[in-house]
């Protein structure tokens, strides 16, 4: 775990049990978080799939001790470990290859959460374009899909991708 002071973990901790004081944050309470910071969007999908990468033993609630591993990862954590944290995010099925489709839903359900708030190039103000140029430009061999290599890869060339996959650093 990255570094995170005494001091700041106390504060996460006090504000983890005031959100949910059963120590457990279930995938409703996680996805009303997201909704105050996004009021105008419908950010239920994408809470989801955020909800799944954090729940690491996968018995549906986040305790303190997942939460404030994600939150190491996400906001200290370096370039590859992010990486490979969004890597997770966008292999739905995990196995360790991100499909068109999978890659689809995760930014659609972004699109669908920051609603009107963000204006997009024309050549991305649909998800299918969005996926469409990240796939121009991630998928080398053109078989439809991306290893974690070409995602990493393609994410250090288009320094975009990992501020769009950043979306989530200010709420985590």
């Amino acid at each position: 775990m990255h570094h995170i002071d005494k001091k700041e973990l106390q504060q996460w901790y006090k504000g983890f049990t005031k959100d949910c004081p059963s120590g457990q944050l279930n995938q409703e309470e996680f996805a009303r978080i997201y909704k105050q910071f996004f009021p105008f969007g419908n950010p239920k999908s994408f809470a989801e799939h955020v909800f799944k990468v954090f729940d690491k033993n996968n018995n549906g609630t986040i305790d303190f001790r997942e939460f404030i591993a994600a939150l190491s990862i996400t906001s200290r954590g370096k370039l590859d470990e992010k990486l490979q944290w969004a890597f997770q995010l966008y292999d739905i099925n995990n196995d360790g290859l991100i499909t068109y489709d999978e890659m689809l839903k995760i930014v659609q359900s972004i699109y669908d959460m920051t609603g009107e708030m963000v204006k997009l190039p024309p050549d991305e103000d649909t998800a299918e374009k969005r996926v469409n140029k990240i796939f121009a430009l991630m998928d080398l061999n053109h078989d439809h899909q991306l290893t974690f290599e070409e995602f990493k890869e393609g994410s250090k060339k288009d320094p975009t991708i990992v501020q769009a996959l950043s979306l989530y650093d200010g709420l985590v």
